[in-house]
């Protein structure tokens, strides 16, 4: 089975073209205003025309109001939405687009009770706890994820992953994605195209050692 790659917090033309290049399925553009990796709504087209067809764009808001997220989706009309804050079930499926939940993963939470309060959900984004509502560069501990195959939803897995652990997360969570924006990372929202061409190589190598277990 194929793990899908997402890099996330990507704020400049040049890093879009490089990641879809390296084959990655999704890239992530943040737009909550208090994030080092901001991409204000006048700059979201022209970074979304890098974007190849069957990558997919994804728009990133924390408690955002509505008339926010309609402005993004006009400028990146394929977009996924992905939600961080405290937006209810309603919140996020009022648009009628695919979206993602994230959950911060922390003692006591489990994803399991996500997956029934977000049916409606495309996959849940598990996430180490942050005030910055990810991008954190911190890891969280991959047990406290129900096994795969307790799961009803699609798991993507964030939180401090880098080229040298990536592998060591997929084995532990068997998730259909991983997502990685500081790993990549020379300083917030500027990527490094040898940091994410060893984090996908990282991601396919655990790939194909699990095809020969």
């Amino acid at each position: 089975m194929r793990t899908r790659v997402k890099i996330c917090g990507l704020t400049r033309s040049q890093d879009v073209r490089a990641a879809c290049q390296l084959g990655v399925d999704a890239v992530g553009f943040v737009c909550h205003p208090a994030s080092p990796r901001y991409v204000p709504p006048e700059a979201l087209a022209s970074l979304a025309r890098e974007v190849p067809a069957f990558v997919t764009p994804v728009l990133l808001f924390v408690n955002a109001a509505a008339g926010q997220v309609e402005r993004a989706l006009r400028a990146v009309p394929h977009a996924l939405l992905q939600f961080h804050g405290g937006e209810a079930p309603d919140d996020c499926a009022r648009y009628a687009r695919a979206y993602v939940r994230a959950v911060a993963i922390d003692e006591g939470v489990d994803l399991l009770d996500w997956e029934q309060r977000y049916p409606t959900a495309a996959a849940l984004l598990a996430d180490a706890p942050s005030a910055a509502f990810g991008g954190s560069g911190r890891t969280f501990d991959w047990g406290h994820l129900p096994a795969q195959e307790r799961r009803s939803r699609p798991l993507i897995l964030a939180g401090g992953l880098r080229a040298f652990n990536v592998g060591a997360a997929i084995r532990a969570a068997r998730p259909f994605a991983v997502d990685v924006s500081s790993g990549v990372e020379t300083q917030p929202g500027i990527k490094s195209e040898a940091l994410m061409r060893d984090f996908v190589a990282a991601v396919r190598g655990s790939d194909a050692e699990t095809d020969l277990v």
